[in-house]
């Protein structure tokens, strides 16, 4: 019999659906019956390509026996984090004040106030290797609950108040400058993997908003160490594991120092962030590598993610059938030199193996390898190997495929707009385009309220019940300018505003100017979320402080030009201090600091000379740079006001910190004044 999870629109939840646990979703009535019952909360999150949450909830809540202890002596409420970023926030916050760390699936216990005093990640079924297991921290919760129940209050009482106390500085009133920026760069250096490319060491992620900052400190300073570090990383990961070599796209990261193997599972922000900083490093260095990895991830999301109403799914598990019906990570990806000779014959697999770095004693499991492009003083025919790959990947689609969380998150959607957009119009692409206007028009349609209130998810066309947080409406709106400045649509400019207008009515602290990542109006958890540092995708901080700029530039508007410079306190703050998690914040600032420039295109759409000037636009490398197209006396965008023709000849203009170059009618002339050198 099927639980009160089976009418959710989240796909973690639907799959536990059918759990004997007498499961509820995150809601006033699960508390209400805490209250009434007098048991302790269970709060378990997870997401759905969550490989340790799959193996707990196989182990222990589809077991009959420890879901009846459950449903005896806990109310247990399920939370799907990529639903509700803030529940997991507030609560993951207080597992890694307790612990030290954290990670999913989360597990939690609290009082019916919703205060925690317990806490863990993954419990196994069985004592192991020195941990605890799940049923004996279920007895141990319960008879402290029974027998000690003052306290236990008196524990969430202390923990709820550390949480509550532990306001953020915000730093510092001042926007970060030159300095701030050079300090941010050195830290990065220090940082850096000269021989492997990308910063720290295992676990590895790719540092999609720190690379944004690199290029375009490149861009406005002329610093090569940056481009160098921002070019090798790149490439580094495109020729490892964590690139699908076969089909395009990125794994969530790599578990070595290497790139060798990655953890599986490709999530919709990691492909739509690194889409846009292959095609940004194309247009910064013209590198072939850049464009393709560029491209193919690009038509990955596309081809995988894509869902019927238009939107972008969430993301592809790491897990899948391995032909003998066992669910194993990697098992769609992954090749042995024998399942190689199968499909292609003994000489051309002997030739692939060499390509792909596929040896006898494997790079992963069980004598498998994943494939890479490992560098190699042998030359391949790339029409052979272009035939080989195609002859790869047709046979790996009739491995079973991993499952697809086909969820559509209104931020991650945002940046897989914002990355389409520009791909598409970099690269004379206009069905990406295409798939970016789709996107952006579900988000419009389903996400949007008559008053451009967002809501988080929708599946299958039904929208989700959850409010939309900061990052929401910080990465849909820049993915509406970014429409705005590739299409010279006014309509994605409004939208923006809106959402905008959102941000600063409902998100910003009116006296530090410092940002919430829920809404003033939204539910209230024991403890309003607030975190300024990028991690897997920009903190709603950033992003959003990214978004008022660009619109300012576009609209002329300073409130938000204002708003953003307050939020930009924080990166002045962490940037010297913790670069690599401050990348976005740190790639804003560089936006402020060159103004950003305002571009101007005038001239009819079907006139060669316009296209030539709005693609030297585009690909200005000027951080930040907006563009505004249209035909004279057009008042689609602010930016075109008063913009004549020059001498009937369609014409930009460029202006940055309200001081405009003289119009030009030369795209060469514009491409030099886009270079993003401060001159």
């Amino acid at each position: 019999m099927a639980n009160r999870l089976a009418h959710e629109t989240s796909p973690y939840l639907l799959q536990h659906a059918d759990n004997p646990v007498d499961w509820w979703p995150w809601s006033a009535e699960a508390f209400d019956e805490a209250r009434r019952s007098g048991r302790p909360v269970l709060l378990s999150v997870g997401y759905s390509s969550c490989h340790w949450c799959h193996v707990m909830a196989h182990e222990s809540f589809e077991d009959d026996a420890t879901a009846a202890y459950l449903n005896e002596h806990f109310v247990s409420v399920k939370v799907d984090r990529e639903e509700r970023p803030d529940v997991d926030a507030v609560y993951m916050e207080a597992v890694q004040a307790a612990t030290g760390q954290g990670g999913w699936p989360m597990t939690v216990f609290l009082t019916p106030d919703a205060e925690p005093f317990y806490f863990g990640t993954y419990f196994p079924p069985e004592p192991r290797h020195g941990m605890t297991s799940f049923r004996q921290v279920l007895e141990g919760v319960h008879g402290a609950w029974t027998d000690r129940r003052d306290e236990v209050a008196e524990v969430a009482g202390k923990i709820t108040r550390d949480l509550a106390e532990r306001e953020m500085n915000f730093g510092d009133s001042r926007v970060p400058g030159e300095e701030d920026l050079a300090g941010a760069l050195l830290g990065l250096t220090r940082e850096y993997d000269a021989a492997r490319g990308g910063f720290g060491g295992a676990p590895k992620f790719p540092p999609s908003m720190v690379i944004e900052f690199l290029l375009r400190h490149h861009a406005r300073t002329g610093a090569e160490g940056a481009l160098q570090m921002a070019a090798d990383t790149c490439e580094r990961m495109a020729r490892g594991g964590l690139y699908d070599q076969l089909g395009g796209g990125f794994a969530r990261y790599s578990v070595d120092r290497e790139w060798v193997v990655p953890h599986f599972e490709k999530m919709l922000y990691d492909n739509a962030l690194l889409c846009r900083v292959y095609a940004h490093l194309w247009r910064s260095t013209g590198s072939e590598l850049a464009r393709r990895v560029a491209l193919e991830t690009a038509d990955f999301m596309v081809r995988e993610l894509r869902t019927d109403e238009g939107g972008f799914a969430s993301a592809l598990d790491a897990d899948s059938d391995d032909g003998t019906g066992r669910h194993v990570e990697g098992a769609y990806y992954v090749w042995t030199p024998a399942q190689l000779r199968e499909v292609l014959g003994d000489a051309d697999a002997e030739l692939v193996a060499r390509y792909f770095g596929v040896t006898e004693e494997g790079t992963f499991e069980e004598g498998a390898s994943v494939l890479q492009l490992p560098q190699s003083e042998q030359v391949f025919d790339a029409e052979r190997m272009a035939s080989l790959r195609e002859r790869l990947l047709a046979a790996r689609a009739g491995r079973p495929a991993p499952g697809r969380d086909d969820k559509v998150v209104a931020a991650w959607n945002g940046l897989a707009v914002a990355a389409l957009a520009e791909t598409g119009a970099y690269f004379d692409r206009p069905d990406l385009v295409e798939a970016a206007i789709g996107a952006a028009d579900l988000l419009v349609r389903l996400h949007m309220d008559d008053r451009a209130r967002l809501a988080r998810t929708s599946r299958d066309g039904r929208v989700g019940a959850h409010a939309g947080v900061l990052e929401d409406y910080a990465d849909v709106a820049e993915g509406f300018l970014a429409l705005t400045s590739v299409t010279g649509e006014g309509v994605w400019l409004e939208f923006a505003g809106f959402l905008l207008d959102h941000v600063l009515a409902q998100f910003t602290d009116a006296g530090s100017g410092a940002l919430y990542d829920t809404a003033a109006d939204a539910e209230r958890l024991i403890r309003r979320p607030q975190d300024p540092t990028d991690n897997a995708t920009p903190s709603g901080w950033s992003a959003a402080a990214g978004a008022l700029l660009s619109y300012t530039a576009q609209a002329g508007a300073q409130p938000h030009r204002v708003a953003a410079e307050r939020a930009l306190g924080v990166v002045k703050a962490l940037g010297p201090r913790a670069p690599r998690f401050i990348g976005w914040g740190l790639a804003v600032a560089e936006a402020l600091l060159d103004g950003p420039r305002e571009v101007a295109v005038v001239g009819d759409a079907d006139d060669p000379a316009t296209t030539a000037l709005r693609r030297a636009a585009l690909l200005g490398t000027a951080p930040g740079a907006v563009v505004a197209v249209g035909a004279p006396g057009s008042g689609e965008l602010p930016l075109l006001s008063g913009r004549p023709l020059v001498d009937g000849e369609p014409a930009a203009y460029v202006c940055r910190n309200f001081t405009c170059d003289a119009p030009t009618t030369d795209p060469d002339r514009l491409r030099t004044a886009l270079n993003g050198r401060n001159v």
